[in-house]
């Protein structure tokens, strides 16, 4: 008499029939089991396996899941882009009011809008800062420091020279942010005021701090807001 077992039987033996080999008839019984899945119906629904979502459902349930999840990842990666974008011309927009405000005043720093304004970006500074130095210092590079070179901004007492303009913009914007361990102590954590107030301090140059506000002032708001969204 041949022994015959299910294959879910317990401990998962394997099923023997008769004398045919039990490693077919294993082979053959995981077939079956596979082949019937395919004709299991759907469940509507989700199961959660770790970080990771199963959906069940009909193929349309399961092609709308999949659609609407799509349609989900492109509306974000467009809103991501226009935020971009939208940044971007902004900037622009800064850089265009630092270089107009230079060139109308023929100093010999306008184009260097965009540098400053990366600069403020990178160090978190007000993107009017730097060029109201430069304007209050040396009227925009057209008495800069002498003997030292590119140096529109009298830092260092005009003892520190740079090698060009964009070399001096990184290194100012750096201190301003307190981000340089030697003069941190200064202008870290500060606002605009304070940093001013430390950069040349009111029992040196008296209302220094409100001269490159109110040139901050002229250049333009600090918070630029494009024509189309006004």
């Amino acid at each position: 008499m041949s022994l015959q077992r299910d294959f879910f039987s317990r401990g998962n033996s394997i099923p023997w029939f008769g004398e045919q080999n039990p490693t077919n008839m294993y082979k053959n019984k995981i077939i079956q089991f596979a082949q019937s899945l395919i004709f299991l119906p759907f469940l509507t629904g989700t199961v959660s396996i770790g970080n990771m979502l199963l959906v069940q459902g009909t193929p349309e349930t399961i092609r709308s899941v999949f659609i609407q999840k799509e349609n989900i990842e492109a509306n974000g990666i467009l809103a991501f882009n226009q935020a971009i974008d939208q940044k971007a011309e902004i900037n622009k927009a800064k850089a265009e009011a630092i270089d107009s405000y230079f060139e109308e005043r023929g100093m010999p720093l306008s184009g260097k809008g965009e540098k400053m304004v990366e600069e403020a970006e990178r160090h978190d500074l007000d993107w009017r800062l730097i060029p109201a130095i430069a304007v209050r210092e040396s009227t925009g590079g057209k008495f800069a420091c002498k003997k030292a070179t590119y140096n529109p901004f009298g830092w260092g007492s005009c003892k520190i020279g740079f090698d060009s303009y964009d070399h001096s913009i990184e290194i100012i914007a750096t201190n301003l942010a307190g981000k340089n361990p030697k003069t941190e102590r200064h202008y870290a954590d500060k606002d605009v005021k304070e940093i001013l107030q430390a950069y040349n301090p009111p029992s040196i140059v008296p209302r220094y701090a409100e001269q490159v506000i109110s040139i901050m002032d002229i250049i333009g708001e600090e918070e630029v807001i494009l024509p189309e969204n006004a």
